[in-house]
């Protein structure tokens, strides 16, 4: 004798032949996790814009339910690092540049077969940067946002100090208070940022009477960066060489040796100490006390607030033995090789690099991959900063990226970038360093840590 829910189905089976349909099943929702926290994303802005593109997603996806985890910079990595330890790795990470990408090389997904598998267009990106994503593990990642660096600066402290703005254009000469023209290189940057360095007495690094400890205004700064960014000022270069030992590039000799000095003799470079003060807090050029900071397109995030907000344009990089270099980031958005969801992700993905793009490159601040895009990215930001910002300064700089880039892949990336960190800790820090067997000690650690991925690996 049949069950009664054998019957059952029976009749139902008889009803949908009769009324010529087919019961639809319903289908379990996917969650994907998108992990936040390794680069942009983490300003108030930047994490009201994300919230509304994961609600935009989910209102508009029945098989997927997006899920957005947002954790503090300071702490993404270990946090990471422990998710995936643990094997609750996210299934998406991102924003997150080249460098922090490094830390996690060889865990993220080749998209190749979902991209053949959905048919997915690669052309409306230019190839080399689809290129550029391409690694031994596959493609691990798609263009999206582009940051060219530049000099970001106030001009109410030119203004104030009489001095004619930096030049906006490349291979344009910097104009003195008496006319004079000079090429706009790293000496004539040094002696600009001593004329806006100033002490509470109100005199100048560049006079006698000048008195570091009472700085009150800085005339430069390297915000948010590192070592290896620091050096590019002369040129990309990398600590390796082409058998794979480490070595100390003339690049960061030079440009090291002048950041340093900046700080600690000619005083126009707040130390460490001085940047976590309260007179900088932390963000030197938002505080409203620094005149030029290198930076990001990205640094757009974070220019201060009210009259800080719009006083402020850009200026092309000073050059080092007649060349100018503009060190370059780029984010994207990458799949882990642990997701148990691969198809779902890709389409996640694509949204994000897609629909979602506008929004998010506007609170990142980052350059469209897609070239049909800037006019209306800038445009964007011209109504954020009506002040006229020259945007032509962004855009030219992208001829002078680094290369080989500051963030390129070196072995045992972790542990070499942590010795870098330290050596950049003491250097923003102490004074009267013999610089130079500094960078000796480090770059001999570098190699043994080279050494050690070598023989791992064999």
């Amino acid at each position: 004798m049949r069950s009664k829910r054998t019957l059952f189905a029976a009749l139902l089976a008889s009803l949908c032949l009769v009324l010529g349909t087919i019961p639809v099943m319903a289908q379990d929702t996917v969650t994907i996790r998108w992990y936040v926290g390794l680069g942009a994303g983490g300003q108030p802005e930047q994490v009201e814009a994300q919230n509304a593109i994961v609600e935009l997603f989910n209102s508009t996806h029945d098989n997927i339910q997006l899920e957005i985890e947002i954790v503090d910079n300071t702490v993404a990595y270990d946090t990471l690092s422990t998710l995936i330890a643990t094997g609750d790795a996210p299934d998406i990470v991102g924003p997150v540049g080249l460098d922090a990408s490094n830390s996690y090389s060889g865990l993220y997904m080749d998209l190749t077969e979902q991209i053949e598998a959905s048919g997915y267009d690669l052309s409306q990106f230019d190839e080399a940067a689809v290129e550029s994503y391409r690694t031994s593990d596959g493609l691990v990642g798609l263009p999206f946002a582009t940051f060219p660096s530049f000099i970001f600066y106030r001009p109410s402290h030119f203004d104030e100090a009489g001095l004619n703005y930096p030049p906006q254009e490349y291979g344009m000469p910097y104009v003195m208070p008496d006319g004079t023209e000079v090429e706009w290189n790293l000496d004539t940057l040094r002696e600009v940022a001593m004329e806006l360095t100033v002490d509470s007495d109100g005199f100048f690094a560049s006079e006698e009477d000048f008195t570091p400890e009472n700085t009150e205004m800085w005339g430069y700064i390297s915000q948010w960066n590192d070592v290896r960014g620091f050096a590019t000022l002369c040129g990309g270069a990398n600590p390796i060489d082409e058998d794979g030992d480490a070595m100390l590039p003339e690049e960061w000799d030079a440009c090291l040796n002048w950041y340093y000095d900046g700080i600690w003799e000619n005083h126009f470079i707040p130390s460490d100490p001085e940047i976590n003060s309260d007179l900088l807090g932390g963000a030197p050029f938002a505080s409203g006390n620094v005149s030029m900071a290198h930076s990001h397109l990205w640094l757009t995030c974070c220019l201060g607030e009210g009259e800080l907000a719009e006083d402020w344009d850009i200026a092309v990089m000073p050059s080092f033995n007649g060349q100018n270099t503009a060190k370059l980031h780029g984010d994207t958005f990458r799949i882990m090789a642990s997701t148990d969801h691969p198809a779902e992700a890709f389409e996640v993905l694509t949204f994000l690099l897609g629909e979602a793009s506008p929004t998010l490159l506007q609170v990142y601040g980052g350059m469209p991959a897609r070239a049909e895009q800037t006019e209306a990215f800038f445009a964007g930001l011209d109504e954020r900063f009506p002040q006229g910002v020259n945007w032509d300064v962004a855009v030219a700089s992208l001829a002078y990226a680094d290369s080989p880039n500051h963030e390129s892949w070196m072995p045992n990336y972790t542990r070499v970038k942590d010795r870098l960190d330290s050596f950049q800790s003491l250097m923003l820090g102490t004074e009267g360093l013999d610089l130079n067997s500094e960078l000796d000690a480090m770059i001999s650690d570098i190699d043994v840590l080279f050494e050690e991925f070598e023989a791992e690996s064999s």
